[in-house]
Order: structure tokens, then sequence, then C-alpha cells
């Protein structure tokens, strides 16, 4: 009978580097928020990933990159505490982009914090589903050349291939554990107003410009029970604002006669239902908050 195994592994890599498409394949089911959007993910969002031999507690970071804002610093700031804090790290390099500065900054990183801190990396070569098999074995001798890695996993998320490989391989650097850390049927340990505003803000940024992730932050202002609601019918009324830097861009989000809005409002409501399990009355609100992500004050009223 071999020992139960449970603790935490954080997966870090340049943003859009597969790291929350990953997490939701691991995990089966939609945890953290994707977009082809650099910078999707703002909160650390843990998915977790329960079997007869171990519990792997996925830790999601935003993406590391090199700072140009207060809010960039900051974000840069939560990876490190997150990366000293777990068992195990994964490190994602896409197979279908080549391996650039970014990857290069964060591997100078992550071989600071394994010689330092004793904390195992293993290199994830995601996307593999996007290359040949020629492009996949050059990709893994580049990752190999980059740092001295405990291991080097390739998979897609995708089409979860190997997918099963990564969830194995983590767990096997975690410690031993008397049992679970969180109980069976748990996927995440996050509050669900931190979930709706991720689901909101993933509808916000689908589809439109580039000048939009870094710029736009969610809060949830309100969750209430509409009153006198049949118990087998009851109703919850969010009322969320969407924060933006500058009126060019309140206009993006709202579209013309409030389309752009509308749409988004349908498509969060549905991930939010799915995720609730009940109906809800979703008030969208869009405000602008200028140069915020700049400012210490709003930075710390919007939850950074």
């Amino acid at each position: 009978m071999t020992e139960y195994a449970a603790g935490f592994a954080c997966l870090v890599g340049r943003p859009n580097a597969g790291k929350s498409t990953l997490t939701n394949a691991l995990v089966g089911q939609k945890v953290a928020i994707t977009s082809s959007k650099p910078q999707t993910t703002r909160h650390t969002i843990r998915g977790i990933v329960t079997t007869d031999d171990y519990q792997l507690v996925l830790v999601d970071t935003p993406g590391l990159h090199k700072p140009r804002t207060l809010l960039g610093e900051r974000l840069n700031d939560q990876v490190r505490e997150t990366l000293l804090e777990v068992d195990v790290i994964g490190f994602c390099l896409p197979a279908d982009q080549k391996i650039g500065p970014g990857d290069t900054f964060i591997a100078k990183e992550l071989m600071e914090i394994q010689r330092a801190k004793k904390r195992p990396v293993v290199a994830i070569a995601t996307k593999i589903d996007l290359v040949d098999k020629e492009r996949l074995a050059e990709h893994l001798m580049a990752i190999d050349r980059l740092g001295e890695w405990d291991a080097i996993v390739p998979c897609s998320a995708a089409d979860g291939r190997q997918v099963d490989d990564v969830a194995r391989v983590l767990a096997s650097y975690l410690p031993p554990s008397p049992g679970p850390l969180y109980p069976d049927g748990v996927l995440t340990d996050e509050p669900e107003a931190v979930m709706i505003a991720e689901l909101v803000r993933e509808a916000a940024l689908e589809g439109v410009r580039d000048e939009l992730p870094h710029s736009l932050a969610v809060v949830v202002e309100e969750m209430v029970p509409r009153e006198g609601r049949p118990a087998d019918n009851p109703l919850l009324d969010v009322r969320v604002n969407l924060f933006v830097e500058r009126s060019s861009q309140k206009a993006i989000i709202i579209g013309r006669g409030g389309s752009r809005l509308r749409e988004v409002g349908t498509n969060a409501r549905r991930g939010i239902e799915a995720l609730l399990g009940q109906k809800v009355f979703l008030d969208l609100h869009v405000k602008i908050a200028k140069d915020w992500q700049r400012d210490p004050k709003q930075l710390q009223r919007l939850g950074f």
C-alpha cells in the first residue's frame, strides 16, 4: 500500500502559457478562467485533484513578467510568495512558441528558488496538439537546455493527452499526509464572489481588442437572494461593477446601444448559474477608475 500524499503545486509560466487551461483539464472542470488574452488570471485560484493515492491542490497564479506598472509589481510579488509556499512547481512552456526572454527570466527565478528552498520544478511542455513531432522534439531539447529540471512532461490540455502524467509527476513530489487536505468533491476553495468576478471578467474580455485585459477590474458589489421567491425556485440578485481606465474602453465594453454589455451579461450569467446551481439576475455596471493600475489607493479598493 503506497502512502497517501497531499500538498500544493503551483503552475507558472509567462502570460498565456496554458496554465489556466491545464488547471481546468487536471481538475476536470472549469475553475480557472481562460482567455486568449495575456494576464487574464488575477487571483490565486486553486483547483483540487483528489484520487485514491493523492490530493494535488493546484495554485494558479498570474503570469510572471517584467513589470511596467505598480499592478505588475504586485502581481509578481504575489507569484513569488506563492512559489515559496508550495511543495512542487510546474513551469509551463507552450510548444507552439519558441522559448523567449520571458521564459528565460522565469527560469532564472525558478533556479534560485530551487536552490534556496529545495523546491522541485517540473517543466511542462503545453499545447503539444499544435505542433508536429519534429517541432516537439526541438522544444523538449530547448527546455532541457534552459535549466536543471526535476522532470520534463509534454501534454495537451486541449485534447487531454498526457494530462494524467502531469498530475502523477507533480503528485510524486508531494509530502506524505494522513489524508486529503480538502473534503472529497471540493474542486476549489475560492470564495464564490471571486469566481463570479472572474467569470464576468472572462466574458468581458472575449473577442475584444488587446488593450483591455490590463485595464479591466471586476468587483462583485453584492449577492442577495430575491425576496418573496418560492423555496423551490430561488433567484439570486448579483450586482457587479466593471472598472476600466478610460471612456474609450468603457465604450468598447458597452458596445453600440449596450449590445456588447448584454452579450457579456448573458455569457457570464450562464457560467455563474452553472457554478452556483441556481437562477441568477446579473446586474452589470461599467465605471471609469482613471489610471487605477498605478494608484495604490485604487489598487487596494479593487482588491489588489
